[in-house]
């Protein structure tokens, strides 16, 4: 959702755009349903770039891992779900042995 500031900068990117575009498009003889169209689209264009996550894609070893390290937890956790002493390290590293890592 879209905060009070997000929209005072789409209105401010809209304003200066018109200013720098308007006169352009007039001299260029461009009708102002084109140039305003543009203004929007650029504008809304980069709140929502600025708002989208970056997310990158898993490796397969990470893939392989993550399945084995789910696979592997349970040998290293009490029946409440806790980790036993030192249980969270040695699941690592039978993960990471199970997914055909180094360690």
């Amino acid at each position: 959702m879209p905060t009070d500031e997000d929209l005072r900068l789409a209105l401010r990117l809209r304003a200066l755009a018109d200013a720098l575009l308007v006169p352009a498009a007039t001299a260029a003889g461009l009708p102002p349903e084109v140039v305003q169209g543009f203004v929007e689209g650029t504008t809304t264009g980069a709140v929502a770039a600025a708002k989208a996550p970056k997310k990158r894609k898993a490796s397969a070893y990470n893939r392989k891992y993550k399945a084995a390290f789910k696979r592997v937890s349970k040998k290293y956790k009490k029946k409440n779900g806790e980790w036993k002493k030192g249980g969270f390290k040695s699941a690592v590293r039978a993960a990471h042995k199970d997914a055909g890592g180094k360690k």
